[in-house]
C-alpha cells in the first residue's frame, strides 16, 4: 500500500481523533475515579488507535508476524475496552468479569493472529467488522436501557453499521473515505461519551440529594430555584423536582412575599452570621394545606455568586409531638380546662393588656370545701368526676373571654379580665355570689347525692397586686380567710390579710424543729365539780416559747401547724406529755384526775390515731377514764364519716369525748344526735352575760337542761365569778372551768393547788368553789 498524502492526511486525522477521545475520558476518570466506564471506554479507544498505529505505521521496521500479533491483541484490547465500559456504565459488570478479561483478550487476540497470519489480506476487513460488531453491540445496548442516552447509543451503532459497509466494501479507493467517516464518528462519539461521564456525574449528585429524607434546593439572589430534589417537590405539593427548577420561590409558596423572600437572602449577606441558619415556619401549600418544616440556610458560591443553599424538614409529626406535650404541660388531664401552668401565662397576658388600655381584671381562688370526704367516701374516681362536674358548671357561669384554670387538687382559678375602671371588685363578688349559689345545688355522682360548699378568696388589678404571682397569692389568701370565717363563704384580700398570711410564714418557719428544741410545754387549768367544788378534771393547754420569736399564743400558731399538717406531730406530743403528766400524779390528790386535751381534724384522719391513744394510757399506766379528748364542731363535719368510725374506736376504749365551744358552730343540735358525746363545754360567750342577759341565761339553762335529757356532762368555761358560778350550779351544770376557780399553771401548781383545794373543802361546809388563784 503506498503512502499518498490523502491517505496520511486521513491517518493523521483519525489518530488524532482518537487520542483526543481516549485522553479525555481518561482524564475524566482521574477527575472522577468512580467513572470507570469512562476509563474502559478510554483504554478501549486507546488500544484501537494503537493498533491502527501498529498497523499502518510499523511496515519499514516491524515483522509481519509481529505486526500481526499487536495488532490483534489491540484489537482484541479495544473491543475488551468497549464491552466493560458499557457493562459498567449499564451497571452489569463484575469483578469476575475483570478478573478474566486479560485471559479473553490473549485469547482472542490469538485466534485473530492465526486468522490473518493465514491470510493478512482481510485483516483491514475483519478488523472493521469486528469492531463494528463491537460498536453496534454497545449502541443497542445503551439505547435500550435509558433514552437520555440515546444520541451516544446511536452513534455507536452508526459507527458500528458503518464499519460493517466498510468491511464489506474496503478497498484502496475508499481507505480515505472510511478514515474520514470514521473520524466523524469518532468525534460524535467523543461528545456522546462525554455527555454520558458528565451526566451520569450529575445524574450520581442528583440521585445523592434525591436520596436525602428531607427536602433541598439552590435558590439565588431573585429568589429563583437553580436546584431542587424530588422530595423537596414533594413536601411543596409538585410531582417532580424539575417544574421547580426555574421558577421564583413565591411561586411555590402562594403565603410568601417578595419581601419575605428577599430579606431571608439578605440574613446570608450579614456579617458574623453563624451557619446553618435555623428557621421554623409553617408553609402554605398551593392545595390549601399547611406545611410544618424546619429550614437549614447555607451559604453556596458557584462562579463567585453568592446562593441560598436550604434543605427543609418537615416536622409535622415532631410538632404533633410538641403539640401533645403542650397540650400535657398546660391543660389539666382531669378537667380538661388548664391547668396552673397555663394560668401563670395567661393571667400574665389579661394583666399586660389591662395594664395598657387602663382596664381592670379579677382574679378568684375557689375551693371546694370537704372533698377530702368526697374522695375517701367514694374513692379517686368520684373525685374527678366531682371535679369535672364543678369544673364545667364554673365554666358555666363564665364570659367567652374568661379563664378557668384548676390550680391543683380542688382548687380552681377564676380570672376575669377587661373590667372596667372601679368595677372589678363588684364583678368579682358577683361572681363568687353565683359560684357558692351554684356549688350548692350538690352534685350527682355515682347514684349519691353529694353536697359541697365553696371557698373563695378574690383579688383585683390593680389594687391588690400588679403581676400574676401577686394576685394568685392574695386571692390564696383571702381565700383562707374565708374558710376560716365558715365554708361557703366569699372574701375580698385586704392589707391586714396579708400581714396575718406574713406572720404565718414566719410561725412555719419557727415551728420546724420547735419540738425537738424543747421550745414546747403544757400547762394545766383546773375543772371542777359545780356542787362540790372538787377538782376532779384538768385541761391541757399547750404554750410555745419561740426561741426565735418569743412566746406566742395558741391561736397564732395552732392554725398555721394545721394548715402545715405540722399539727399531727404536734398533737402526739401534747397526747404523750399530758398522758405522761397524769402518771406522774399518782399517788397525789390528782390521783385519779382526769385528763382533756384538744385534737384536731389532722389527727382523727391519721390511720394509727387509735394507736397512739392506746399505747399513751398503756405506757403511763392510765384508765382510759381519765382520758377526755375535745373536739369542735369544725373537726366533726370535715370528714363525717371518718370521725363517726375513728370515735366509735375509742369509745370502745373507754375514752371520753368532749364536744368543745358548743353553740358557736354551724349546725350543733344534729351532731347530739350523730355523734355519741360525753361531755358539752358551754361557750364562754354564753357564760359571761348569765348574771346580766336575760337572753343568755335563758340560752345557757336551755343547753344544760337539753344536755341532762340526753344524759351529757356540762362543763361551763370562762367562769370569771362566784355570780357566775352560784347561777351555774343552781342550773344544774356540772362542771366548771375559769379563772374564777383557776389560771391555767404548771403541773407543780396544780398539784399544790389541789392539795390546797382538798383541805379547804374539808374544813368548809358545805364546800363552794371560791377559792380563787
Amino acid at each position: 500500500m503506498s503512502a499518498d498524502p490523502g491517505f496520511i492526511t486521513a491517518m493523521v486525522v483519525e489518530f488524532t481523533a482518537d487520542t483526543i477521545l481516549s485522553a479525555l475520558l481518561i482524564f475524566l476518570w482521574l477527575m472522577q475515579r468512580k467513572e470507570k466506564h469512562a476509563l474502559f471506554w478510554g483504554i478501549g479507544q486507546l488500544a484501537i488507535m494503537a493498533g491502527g498505529i501498529v498497523w499502518f505505521g510499523t511496515a519499514d521496521f516491524m515483522s509481519l508476524q509481529w505486526r500481526l500479533y499487536l495488532s490483534a491483541f489491540f484489537l482484541s484490547a479495544g473491543m475488551a475496552g468497549y464491552w466493560s465500559g458499557t457493562q459498567f456504565f449499564i451497571g452489569k459488570l463484575r469483578a469476575v468479569h475483570v478478573r478474566w478479561m486479560a485471559p479473553v483478550v490473549l485469547i482472542v487476540s490469538g485466534i485473530f493472529y492465526l486468522l490473518w497470519n493465514i491470510d493478512n489480506s482481510w485483516l483491514p476487513r475483519g478488523s472493521a467488522a469486528a469492531l463494528g460488531f463491537i460498536m453496534l453491540w454497545a449502541g443497542t445496548r445503551l439505547v435500550g436501557i435509558n433514552n437520555r442516552y440515546r444520541f451516544l447509543g446511536l452513534t455507536l451503532m452508526l459507527r458500528g453499521g458503518f464499519n460493517l459497509f466498510a468491511a464489506v466494501s474496503l478497498n484502496q479507493d475508499t481507505y480515505v473515505v472510511w478514515f474520514i467517516g470514521t473520524s466523524v464518528l469518532k468525534v460524535l462519539t467523543m461528545l456522546g461519551l462525554v455527555y454520558a461521564v458528565q451526566d451520569e456525574i450529575q445524574q450520581r449528585y442528583a440521585r445523592t440529594i434525591d436520596s436525602l429524607s428531607h427536602g433541598f434546593l439552590i435558590r439565588d439572589r431573585r429568589g429563583y430555584v437553580h436546584v431542587a430534589n424530588e422530595r423537596c417537590a414533594k413536601l411543596l405539593g409538585f410531582d417532580n423536582a424539575q417544574q421547580l427548577i426555574g421558577k421564583h420561590v413565591c411561586d411555590l409558596l402562594p403565603g410568601l412575599s417578595r419581601e419575605m423572600a428577599d430579606h431571608y437572602f439578605f440574613r446570608f449577606e450579614a456579617d458574623g452570621v453563624q451557619y446553618p441558619i435555623a428557621d421554623t415556619a409553617t408553609f402554605k401549600l398551593r392545595n390549601g394545606n399547611h406545611l410544618p418544616v424546619e429550614l437549614l440556610g447555607s451559604p453556596y458560591i458557584e462562579r463567585g455568586r453568592l446562593y441560598c443553599l436550604v434543605q427543609l424538614l418537615d416536622i409535622s409529626e415532631r410538632k404533633k409531638k410538641d403539640d401533645q406535650l403542650f397540650q400535657a404541660a398546660r391543660v389539666d388531664p382531669v378537667t380538661g380546662y388548664s391547668n396552673r401552668h397555663a394560668l401563670s401565662d395567661r393571667l400574665a397576658l389579661k394583666v399586660a393588656r389591662a395594664a395598657e388600655n387602663g382596664r381592670e381584671c379579677a382574679v378568684l381562688f375557689i375551693d371546694l370545701d370537704k372533698f377530702k370526704r368526697v374522695n375517701d367516701s367514694f374513692g379517686h374516681a368520684a373525685g374527678d368526676e366531682l371535679l369535672r362536674s364543678a369544673a364545667h358548671r364554673l365554666h358555666a357561669l363564665l364570659r367567652p373571654t374568661d379563664v378557668l384554670a384548676r390550680f391543683g387538687g380542688d382548687e380552681f382559678i377564676i380570672v376575669i379580665p377587661d373590667l372596667a375602671p372601679n368595677s372589678a371588685e363588684q364583678m368579682a363578688a358577683d361572681c363568687a355570689e353565683a359560684i357558692i349559689a351554684a356549688m350548692a345545688r350538690g352534685f350527682e355522682l355515682s347514684y349519691h347525692a353529694i353536697s359541697v360548699t365553696a371557698s373563695i378568696g378574690i383579688s383585683c388589678y390593680p389594687k391588690h397586686g400588679t403581676d400574676s404571682d401577686t394576685l394568685i397569692r392574695n386571692a390564696d389568701i383571702a381565700m383562707y380567710a374565708a374558710k376560716k370565717t365558715g365554708r361557703g363563704e366569699q372574701r375580698m384580700f385586704t392589707e391586714d390579710m396579708n400581714a396575718v398570711a406574713r406572720d404565718g410564714l414566719v410561725i412555719d418557719g419557727a415551728l420546724r424543729g420547735a419540738i425537738e428544741a424543747n421550745e414546747f410545754s403544757l400547762v394545766y387549768q383546773a375543772i371542777t365539780n359545780a356542787q362540790t367544788g372538787k377538782l376532779t378534771k384538768v385541761e391541757a393547754l399547750l404554750r410555745w416559747n419561740s426561741s426565735l420569736l418569743g412566746p406566742v399564743p395558741p391561736d397564732r400558731f395552732i392554725p398555721v401547724a394545721e394548715d402545715s399538717g405540722m399539727i399531727i406531730e404536734l398533737g402526739t406530743w401534747v397526747l404523750d406529755q399530758a398522758c405522761r403528766q397524769v402518771g406522774l400524779w399518782k399517788q397525789s390528790a390528782l390521783d385519779d384526775v382526769t385528763i382533756s386535751i384538744n385534737v384536731s381534724s389532722w389527727q382523727l384522719a391519721d390511720p394509727g390515731f387509735v394507736t397512739l391513744v392506746s399505747q399513751a394510757l398503756i405506757r403511763n399506766g392510765l384508765s382510759p377514764h381519765q382520758l377526755e379528748l375535745e373536739l369542735t364542731e369544725r373537726v366533726l363535719i370535715e370528714d363525717t364519716l371518718n370521725v363517726q368510725t375513728v370515735l366509735a374506736q375509742l369509745r370502745a376504749l373507754g375514752v371520753g369525748i368532749s364536744l368543745d365551744d358548743f353553740g358557736t358552730g354551724y349546725s350543733s343540735l344534729s351532731y347530739l344526735t350523730q355523734f355519741h358525746l360525753n361531755t358539752l363545754k358551754i361557750d364562754r360567750a354564753f357564760v359571761m352575760d348569765i348574771e346580766h342577759s336575760e337572753r343568755s341565761n335563758n340560752l345557757v339553762h336551755a343547753i344544760i337542761a337539753m344536755g341532762h335529757s340526753l344524759g351529757l356532762q356540762l362543763v361551763a368555761e370562762g367562769v370569771e365569778t362566784a355570780g357566775q358560778a352560784t347561777i351555774l350550779e343552781q342550773m344544774g351544770c356540772h362542771y366548771l372551768r375559769g379563772y374564777h376557780i383557776a389560771r391555767p399553771i404548771a403541773p407543780d401548781e396544780l398539784l399544790r393547788f389541789a392539795d390546797s383545794r382538798a383541805g379547804a373543802l374539808a374544813q368548809q361546809t358545805p364546800a363552794q368553789p371560791d377559792f380563787v388563784i
